[in-house]
C-alpha cells in the first residue's frame, strides 16, 4: 500500500483532486496490485460454460467433442506450478508486463479469454484504477487500535 501511495502522491505533487487525465496510463505499481487482487480474487471465480468443439486431449485425457467444459479461473490463479508463491500477495510479479488482461496467457484470466471475454473488462479495470487513487491519494490506512497487518485476514 505504501508503495502504491508514493507512486500516486509522487504523480499529483499535491493536487487537491484526482482527475483521471492526471492518472491515465502513469500508475504502473497500482495496475500490477489490481491484477494481482484479480489472480488472487477473480470476480467470476469460474468462467461461463463452454462446449469442447472437437475432440481434444488435456493433461492425457481425452475431451470428446461437445463436452461441457468449465474453466476455475481461482485455482489457475493459485496453481502453484504456474506462480511461485501463489498464495502470496505479491504485485511485483506483474512487473515485467508480458502478462495482461487480453487472455493470451492461460495463468491469468480474470475476464475469460478469446471472442467471448468479458467487453467490459478494461471499463472495469479503469473505473476500479481510478477509484482506488482516489482512497490511496486521500487517505492513510491502517488497522484499528495499531494492530499489525499480520493480524489481518
Amino acid at each position: 500500500m505504501e508503495r502504491a501511495q508514493s507512486e500516486i502522491r509522487k504523480l499529483l505533487h499535491g493536487k487537491a483532486k484526482v482527475k483521471e487525465e492526471d492518472t491515465e496510463g502513469r500508475l504502473h505499481y497500482l495496475r500490477m496490485v489490481i491484477k494481482e487482487t484479480l489472480r488472487l480474487h477473480p470476480s467470476v471465480p469460474m468462467i461461463l460454460p463452454r462446449f469442447c468443439a472437437e475432440q481434444c486431449t488435456v493433461m492425457g485425457y481425452d475431451i470428446p467433442a461437445q463436452t461441457t467444459v468449465l474453466v476455475n479461473v481461482w485455482a489457475i490463479g493459485r496453481d502453484e506450478n504456474s506462480w511461485s508463491n501463489a498464495n502470496e500477495f505479491r504485485p511485483e510479479r506483474f512487473e515485467d508486463g508480458t502478462v495482461d488482461f487480453n487472455g493470451a496467457d492461460f495463468r491469468f484470466l480474470p475476464g475469460g479469454a478469446g471472442r467471448r471475454m468479458r467487453p467490459g473488462l478494461m471499463f472495469g479495470v479503469a473505473s476500479i484504477e481510478f477509484a482506488l487513487a482516489n482512497l490511496l491519494y486521500h487517505f492513510d490506512w491502517k488497522l484499528p487500535n495499531g494492530a499489525p497487518s499480520s493480524e489481518l485476514d
